[in-house]
């Protein structure tokens, strides 16, 4: 999230889609309100008209995997009307750059394009240089290899026609939605987006948020108040986990974990994962000093700071690939907390017959699950199931304290209410004691796959952790001494510095003092930055690439709603003068005039500094749109007829439905009355009884079609399995016209298992094991279906 949750208030048109955030995130919704109080239009753009729908200024439907078509026929609209903030665009991003003259697209395919292999040759995926390797511009924009006449073509065929044909969303609503968020391309203006798994759930989910990000860019809406990208997270310490190296290849801090084959030693790593330009030049002193905070004084330089000890990839290991792995028998164990993958998983038939080929299972949570009931679940044999389970009782968010991470990057910290009953425990009580009793089963062992356990720091105490002793880990502390660093620009590649997340680094600056703990807020006629409100990463920083929000003079492109400008006559510590003021801490040095050398480039995380409209991905530097690998229709864009590196299983349960067999649409979602997989809310009796039973919602139409009356039982089949539902015949969902066809579409919330209170059938028995060509997440919001009276 560039933004945070408070600074939608801030934004004069807000754009939600792939989200409910009405029914989804009910409380931090009320900054929505606000803005639209302070008279911001707000949009929803959606298959069904849901709650977040009801209380928009405008609404258009669109069939679900068709997103990347309306947000490409909204950037079409900005270029062709000239609506685009063109100093921004020409200073700020990649626009200017010359390609290749090489590089193109043609009928779905970019250069480079192996038929055989189904691989992509990069070599064109590239800027014009000059001797010294920077890229060539011209700035009139008027040259046919800059990345902006690129653009230009490749989303020329993306039409306010081609919407109605391709999504199913009538012309005169898309240019309504088109009209209402261009108009934030002025400088006076912001635009913010929200998005939730609505936009990431799908073959090509990182193109479709790729999306979203050029035209914010072209808007001039990244790095203002009131602008940026909202990434909705669906728990409150999602962006926490993600950011402390939970996601299977990366590390604290987003650094990437080492390959077995391109990594062999810590030199070949950073020399092959250094940029020569851009912040990640130090990235070498991250992660030495996260090898420091592991390995303490078995990292030492002789010894490479135990690189060896590092865990090295060798494939892929996504949430599919683990149970394509254990379906396969390729995996013994499996430990699980604080997840219910026999619900939340994609093809849930065969993530459950994966479990059955474990040795072994744990599980911690707070009832008993799917995943910890998978043997006795329906249609299994428990006499036949060889695995051994192991339910541990686990304490809840309130009977627990420590940091929480926001969607907006904030470091919050919060106090334990109430202990947990009996015999349950924390998470950290759990890692605690794991690794404690890992390493007094190994104490005096020699052996070198010990050492990596043995040689772990851990001093946090003998029984719950302490955690804020965790949390002073993860600042950093300098190795000599152990006092903390203030920050991540002190840390060094030398040893000198240890550091757990080095986007974290200033959290604890000092001793006693956590400023995840403290409670300063802003008055409320302020921009919201809250300053002095927990900790926002990176160095407490609310607007990521802030530097963005002045023009490259150095003045606010809005003085109402101004986050940074430079002021020449403001002093330094050192006494000389000039340096960066405002609300808001500085995304680059605070003493780097506007005119000075990278004066000028927003955008420090990349290395040319700039925005990125041009920027090559898995499937291509530009995104296209291809069908979901499931689609009752053909692509009318190219004869490709879905992402060519969209990730397929092959398993024998990895099935794919034929549309003439399977001719609807059908979608999962979230309801406010249950929480992900119902674990927790379908064994609650006041929230079973408002939301008691698992349902399909379709269109009175649809309904029509099939003798459906609201109420009916009714069966949900895809090629993968089938579920039992309610009908909900609604007027909120409405057949999709696409030229002289109608097609229909259905949703189905995934709330519902075997256990609890409310039982019911799982909705991913119906979704595909499919991928993401570049994060392998799966295709939950756009498959096929049929659906008939039980």
């Amino acid at each position: 999230m560039t933004n945070h949750w408070i600074d939608v208030k801030n934004a004069d048109a807000i754009l939600i889609m792939g989200s409910n955030a009405a029914e989804n995130h009910p409380i931090a919704f009320k900054w929505v309100l606000e803005a639209k109080e302070r008279g911001a239009v707000l949009l929803s753009v959606d298959p069904r008209f849901t709650r977040t729908s009801a209380l928009a200024d405008l609404y258009a439907p669109l069939r679900s995997g068709t997103d990347i078509v309306f947000l490409g026929a909204m950037i079409n609209h900005v270029l062709r009307n000239n609506l685009f903030q063109r100093e921004y665009v020409v200073e700020y991003t990649n626009a200017s750059f010359l390609l290749d003259p090489a590089f193109g697209f043609e009928d779905g395919y970019f250069t480079g394009w192996d038929p055989e292999k189904k691989t992509y040759d990069r070599a064109t995926w590239k800027y014009q240089v000059d001797a010294d390797g920077t890229p060539l511009q011209d700035k009139t924009l008027k040259d046919r290899n800059t990345v902006f006449q690129h653009l230009r073509r490749h989303f020329a065929r993306y039409t306010p026609e081609m919407v109605e044909r391709i999504c199913g969303t009538p012309k005169a609503e898309f240019l309504k939605v088109g009209h209402a968020f261009a108009a934030t391309g002025r400088p006076e203006k912001a635009g913010t987006m929200l998005y939730a798994m609505g936009w990431t759930q799908h073959t090509k989910g990182t193109q479709l948020i790729r999306t979203a990000a050029i035209l914010q860019l072209l808007l001039g809406n990244i790095g203002v108040a009131g602008g940026g990208i909202a990434a909705l997270r669906g728990l409150s310490n999602v962006q926490g986990t993600t950011d402390m190296g939970l996601l299977w290849n990366s590390l604290p801090g987003y650094l990437t974990l080492p390959s077995a084959k391109a990594h062999p030693t810590l030199k070949d790593y950073l020399e092959k994962e250094t940029p020569k330009s851009g912040y990640w030049v130090n990235r070498p002193k991250f992660f030495v000093s996260l090898l420091k905070a592991w390995y303490g004084e078995a990292a030492s330089k002789d010894k490479d700071f135990a690189f060896h000890f590092v865990p090295k990839v060798g494939a892929s290991f996504t949430h599919m690939d683990l149970f394509e792995a254990m379906y396969a028998g390729k995996i013994k164990g499996f430990i699980v907390a604080g997840q219910n993958p026999a619900v939340s998983g994609p093809n849930s038939t065969l993530e459950r017959k994966a479990l059955e080929r474990l040795e072994w299972l744990v599980v911690r949570d707070l009832f008993e699950t799917e995943t910890a009931a998978f043997w006795k679940g329906p249609g299994v044999d428990p006499v036949k199931v060889q695995t051994e389970v192991f339910l541990l009782p686990s304490s809840t968010h309130l009977e627990r304290e420590g940091s929480y991470t926001n969607s907006g990057r904030w470091l919050q910290w919060k106090w334990k209410a109430v202990d947990p009953p009996g015999n349950a425990r924390s998470d950290g009580w759990f890692a605690n004691q794991l690794a404690q009793r890992l390493k007094a089963l190994y104490a005096g062992s020699t052996a070198l796959k010990d050492q990596p356990i043995l040689s772990l720091t851990w001093d946090y105490g003998k029984d719950e952790p302490d955690l804020e002793k965790v949390l002073a880990e993860v600042n950093g502390y300098t190795t000599a001494d152990g006092k903390p660093v203030r920050g991540f620009a002190v840390l060094t590649d030398d040893g000198a510095t240890a550091c757990g997340n080095w986007i974290y680094s200033g959290v604890l600056p000092a001793e006693g003092q956590n400023r995840a703990k403290s409670r300063k807020a802003d008055p409320p006629e302020s921009l919201g930055i809250n300053a002095g409100w927990g900790f926002s990463w990176p160095v407490n920083r609310r607007i990521l690439y802030n530097r963005a929000s002045a023009d490259p003079k150095g003045q606010p492109w809005n003085k109402e709603k101004a986050v940074l400008w430079w002021d020449p006559t403001a002093e330094l510590p050192d006494g000389k003068k000039g340096k960066w003021v405002g609300v808001d801490v500085p995304d680059f040095r605070p003493d780097l005039a506007p005119d000075a050398k990278g004066g000028g480039n927003p955008f420090i995380m990349r290395p040319d500094g700039k925005g990125a409209l041009f920027g090559p991905l898995a499937e291509g530097p530009l995104p296209e749109h291809y069908e979901p690998v499931e689609s009752p229709v053909k692509n009318l864009l190219s004869s490709v007829q879905a992402n060519p590196l969209a990730v397929i299983y092959k398993a024998d349960l990895d099935k794919l439905g034929d549309p003439k067999e399977f001719p609807i649409v059908g979608t999962t979602y979230r309801l406010t009355e249950h929480l992900h997989t119902g674990s927790i809310t379908r064994n609650l009796p006041w929230l079973v009884e408002m939301m008691p039973n698992l349902f399909c919602e379709m269109s009175k139409e649809l309904a029509n079609e099939k003798g459906i009356k609201n109420g009916d039982a009714v069966i949900v089949r895809s090629a993968r399995g089938e579920v039992r539902a309610i009908a909900a015949v609604t007027g909120r969902f409405k057949p999709f016209k696409l030229g002289d066809r109608v097609v229909h579409e259905v949703g189905i919330p995934w709330h519902w298992g075997f256990m609890g209170l409310a039982k019911g059938d799982s909705a991913n028995m119906l979704t595909p094991h499919v991928g993401d060509a570049n994060t392998r997440i799966q295709e939950s919001k756009a498959f096929l279906v049929d659906v008939r009276k039980a």
